[in-house]
Parts: C-alpha cells; structure tokens; sequence
C-alpha cells in the first residue's frame, strides 16, 4: 500500500511539473508573437524587441520563483 502512494506522489509532481513547462511554453509563444505583431505589422519595433525580451525574462523570473 505505501508502495501505490508513493506512486502517487511520484505521478503528482511528474503531472505538476509538465503542467508549468506547458503553461510557460504557452504564455512564451504568446509573448513572443505579440512582440513580433507590434515590431512588423505595427511598425513599432522598439516596443516589441522591448516587450519580446523583457516579456521573456519576466516570464522565466516568475517561472523560477514559482517553481
């Protein structure tokens, strides 16, 4: 019996830890297509080579913190 929970346990964090690698990749995707819509179709590539880099970092600061 203790064998199955800690099966459990096992599998819980495995499932945790591919559900914040998703989200991250998900959120990073987001940040990077909105940065690249603002630097050409937008034309303001200022703005999206700043939000495309500080978005990234902001998003792996966060990421690193919450993990």
């Amino acid at each position: 019996m203790a064998e199955a929970q800690d099966d459990y346990r096992e599998h819980q964090q495995t499932y945790e830890g591919f559900s914040k690698l998703v989200t991250f990749s998900l959120l990073w995707i987001v940040v990077i297509l909105a940065s690249m819509a603002l630097g050409i179709v937008g034309g303001l590539s200022i703005l999206g080579l700043l939000l495309g880099v500080g978005g990234s970092i902001a998003l792996l600061i966060g990421f690193a913190v919450l993990s």
